[in-house]
């Protein structure tokens, strides 16, 4: 037996009729840049998630890079964040000539330790990244509640987490800005690069919009430094086919999650989803001692793992300028060590899950 751990052919061959059939209504209309599948899948977003506004945009990087434009995040501003995650969630707030300040992270859910952030705040501070890791939203209340006694903005990163909930609402309603990413291999994905920005705020949103299309108000009038950062008419008709199965796919995850849970059972340290909300399950991660041993036994017979991520950001060359030591987030220099995500889709099997689950006991 060989997993497929995305299972994307899989996906398209249930949809590829309305997938084609988007498709090729653009190709016929030839209308590739800001077509009318773009406008149609912001409005079905916005009533996906309760948005005020939803705006694509290119990929997940750019819309971080769009959320922290629009709060005018200036060079020597302070942007707090975990250091375990994606290197485009501190990546974006360095490319603005602004510093990330890093947090350690809870064991358990694998986000940021909100009872951590306030020790990280100085008059330089002017907003809190937190990363909905692996699909789960962090601690948003307590870090909302925290930026509001500073006067602090909250973006979300939620490049993994399209579709979760916290207390009822998905988390691309809740912050001032949530951002997504809809690569390929999200739980959501295009055919390609692709993502989008949410916010209640109007202001925001229309700055949003202005600046993905090179800060214009008007066709050659800039009233902001913008950036090429629209998402393809393809993609949005790609999206526009898919995004009327997701939660059906959503709860697809869960089952599977649930699957895995119980054929553990507690073989390993599996992922904690905290009271009050749901996981969309972009990855299943586990933690495993003698990692490489693991993955090798696991792919010899027939499944693939991957990890997410094997060396926290405040190691990372490109931030030594921070200044950063070994030991100062030793939760998150612990999980990298230990991480590995199992195949996770909507389509994974009981089968597959047991084959797994029969490499993984008694290691």
């Amino acid at each position: 037996m060989k997993i497929d751990f995305a299972n994307l052919q899989h996906q398209y061959q249930l949809y590829k009729k309305d997938i084609d059939a988007n498709i090729q209504a653009v190709l016929n209309k030839s209308n590739y840049i800001m077509g009318d599948e773009v406008r149609v899948l912001e409005q079905e977003l916005q009533n996906f998630t309760g948005a005020k506004h939803a705006i694509t945009c290119s990929n997940g990087t750019d819309a971080l890079l769009l959320a922290m434009m629009a709060m005018d995040i200036q060079p020597g501003d302070e942007v707090i964040t975990t250091p375990f995650t994606f290197i485009a969630t501190a990546e974006t707030i360095a490319f603005l000539q602004a510093k990330p300040v890093f947090v350690d992270i809870e064991e358990g859910s694998f986000n940021i330790d909100a009872s951590k952030i306030e020790v990280a705040i100085t008059e330089k501070t002017k907003a809190i990244m937190p990363v909905s890791l692996y699909g789960q939203p962090a601690d948003i209340e307590e870090i909302t509640a925290i930026a509001k006694k500073y006067d602090l903005k909250v973006i979300i990163d939620g490049a993994q987490s399209f579709g979760s909930t916290y207390k009822g609402k998905t988390d691309s309603y809740l912050g001032d800005i949530s951002t997504t990413s809809f690569f390929p291999a999200k739980p959501l994905g295009c055919y390609g690069d692709g993502g989008a920005v949410f916010t209640n705020n109007d202001e925001y949103a229309g700055k949003i919009k202005m600046m993905r299309v090179h800060g214009q108000n008007k066709r050659y009038h800039h009233k902001y430094i913008g950036m090429g950062g629209r998402l393809d008419t393809i993609q949005a008709a790609v999206l526009l086919a898919k995004l009327p199965h997701y939660a059906r796919e959503i709860q697809g995850r869960q089952e599977v999650a649930e699957k895995y849970a119980r054929a553990l059972k507690s073989t390993v340290l599996a992922p904690q989803v905290k009271a009050g909300r749901t996981s969309v399950w972009a990855q299943y991660t586990i933690r495993v001692q003698n990692r490489d041993v693991v993955q090798a036994k696991l792919k010899k017979q027939g499944a693939p793992t991957a990890v997410h991520y094997p060396m926290p950001l405040h190691q990372q060359e490109c931030f030594q300028y921070l200044e950063y030591e070994k030991g100062d987030f030793p939760v998150a220099e612990l999980l990298a060590q230990e991480v590995m995500s199992l195949p996770m889709n909507p389509f994974v099997t009981e089968e597959e899950v047991e084959l797994v689950a029969q490499q993984l006991i008694g290691l």
